[in-house]
């Protein structure tokens, strides 16, 4: 069983300092119509300790910073062996430029054996995507994989259910924003109001790919509302210096934790950022995408030069999270996985991980102690080793190990998902990787 990457104990450490906050709204004022419909049951939060390596949870409401990192707009010309399709343009009218096309997902899996396995084994008949390497909950990161690869395979009834359980069980919350996490042997099944913030990008990039794909102009204003929460409640855009992107809306800023805001670069789901300025063109996805590929340049730590789970970057300059392992884990595991899937090509984004993993080991993946250099555990189910394959074939175009074509059928809900993304990726951008 895989420590969960994700958020019930971050924001605990800061509980403290969470009921003096003032909520706040970011970003540039939303029309009425763009807003959540009707009002949801109250936001109380509850802390509840994970005995695995959590998502962070917590009260208090973000503010925005005066001391943020500057940073400069990544190339827009990406440098790589198997070049992704098409030209670069822009989803939307924004400054700045998207580093490659913004390709359509619809069908980029097909209906294959290893959709219909992960389906059959990871989503319920109402449509709850369930973390079998968790005690079976569920989860908004979770639910919106599941919307995704249900688009990518074409499969508009899984997507509908899934969708439809999401919005009913998830969307709970007085704004547009999903709660994070959602347990079974629980009454009630949500303790904890708080988002999480990939959750909430991940569902609305699926429902504007869906939106997209099938035609539908309800899916576009649904990811329309989530994408506008997204931007004003857990975006700081008021900064001196660029963007940066909170966890959740409550427990990382700089006025909940001594060294916010805190930050987790794998929450920045590249490839959603044109999808999300498709249906919310007023907020500046591009910036916050640009500031989060300079992140990843810049927040590599110990001698393997790598980045953190948890980040803080109190004074501009990224730093290990106080309170957190500094390790290179379950969570940063995604970077390339996104920054491939969004066409970025550039060596210099993979070169600490195409190091790492440049002898393949079969006792997986190492999570790396940043502060000691040491091995502290292994991501040892297969489905990892389709990121390292997927990040070698962006940059080198390298063929994907004939092994990896087809998912192992009997592996958890995290590794089977990446797993599946690291195969849509490369039928959208790098099918010369399949040998086909």
């Amino acid at each position: 069983m895989k420590p969960y990457r994700a958020h019930a104990y971050a924001a605990s450490l800061c509980l403290p300092l969470l009921a003096m906050v003032p909520a706040v709204a970011q970003g540039p004022a939303i029309p009425p119509e763009t807003k959540a419909g009707d009002a949801k049951p109250g936001d109380a939060k509850t802390v509840e300790s994970k005995p695995m390596d959590s998502k962070p949870v917590g009260q208090g409401t973000s503010q925005p910073s005066t001391s943020q990192p500057s940073a400069s707009q990544p190339s827009a010309s990406q440098q790589g062996g198997a070049r992704p399709s098409g030209s670069q343009q822009s989803g939307s009218q924004q400054s700045g430029a998207w580093p490659a096309e913004t390709l359509p997902m619809l069908n980029s899996l097909g209906n294959t054996p290893g959709w219909r396995n992960y389906k059959a084994r990871f989503v319920t008949d109402q449509g709850r995507v369930v973390d079998t390497g968790n005690g079976r909950i569920s989860h908004s990161e979770g639910q919106g994989y599941g919307m995704l690869l249900a688009v990518a395979a074409g499969d508009r009834d899984a997507f509908q259910r899934i969708w439809n359980w999401t919005r009913a069980n998830l969307m709970v919350r007085d704004d547009a924003l999903l709660a994070w996490r959602w347990e079974p042997d629980k009454r009630p099944a949500v303790a904890d109001m708080n988002d999480a913030t990939d959750g909430d990008i991940l569902v609305a990039w699926a429902l504007a790919e869906a939106a997209e794909g099938w035609s539908d102009e309800g899916y576009r204003l649904a990811s329309r509302r989530i994408a506008v929460d997204i931007a004003r409640r857990t975006v700081l855009f008021r900064n001196e210096g660029l963007p940066l992107l909170l966890p959740a809306m409550n427990g990382f800023s700089a006025e909940e934790r001594s060294d916010g805001p805190v930050i987790n670069l794998s929450y920045w789901v590249f490839p959603a950022f044109p999808r999300l300025a498709g249906v919310a063109p007023e907020f500046e996805w591009s910036r916050l995408s640009a500031v989060g590929q300079e992140l990843t340049l810049r927040a590599r730590f110990g001698s393997a030069q790598l980045p953190t789970e948890w980040i803080s970057m109190r004074g501009g300059q990224p730093q290990p999270a106080t309170g957190f392992a500094p390790h290179f884990s379950y969570n940063a595991v995604r970077l390339p996985l996104y920054l491939a899937m969004a066409g970025i090509t550039e060596r210099t984004y993979y070169e600490p991980l195409l190091k790492l993993w440049a002898e393949p080991d079969p006792a997986g993946l190492p999570i790396i102690d940043t502060a000691s250099d040491a091995v502290a555990g292994r991501m040892a189910e297969p489905g990892y080793a389709a990121i390292p394959a997927l990040a070698v074939c962006a940059v080198s175009g390298t063929p994907l190990p004939a092994g990896l074509s087809d998912p192992v059928p009997n592996e958890n809900y995290y590794p089977a998902t990446l797993h599946l993304l690291a195969l849509t990726a490369t039928n959208m951008r790098y099918r010369s990787c399949l040998g086909r």
